[in-house]
């Protein structure tokens, strides 16, 4: 079976698939995340630690957070950075 295009079909075909793609380009959900704000659950749970663990940093000042009222937020944007900030890499010993 053969089937034959021409220039416009082709066109046609090329500007919906254009047009289909347009909102998932604007908007990736990478960008999306950024923007959320973290209650000490969440962040114990995005963290994988105790909320005990949270509220010691928070009060040693260690991690990014903002005060709303008096209950500590966090933008995970914030707290992506403070990671990657603050990673450890293991060191390999020669043998």
């Amino acid at each position: 079976m053969l089937i034959e295009f021409d220039d416009r079909d082709v066109e046609k075909i090329a500007n919906k698939v254009i047009e289909l793609l347009k909102p998932l380009l604007k908007s990736s959900p990478h960008e999306e995340n950024q923007e959320i704000i973290l209650d000490v659950n969440g962040l114990a749970s995005y963290l994988k630690v105790n909320k005990s663990w949270v509220y010691e940093r928070t009060h040693l000042n260690e991690i990014p957070y903002y005060k709303i009222g008096k209950f500590p937020r966090f933008r995970k944007k914030d707290i992506d950075k403070w990671l990657e900030e603050n990673k450890h890499l293991p060191i390999k010993v020669r043998t």
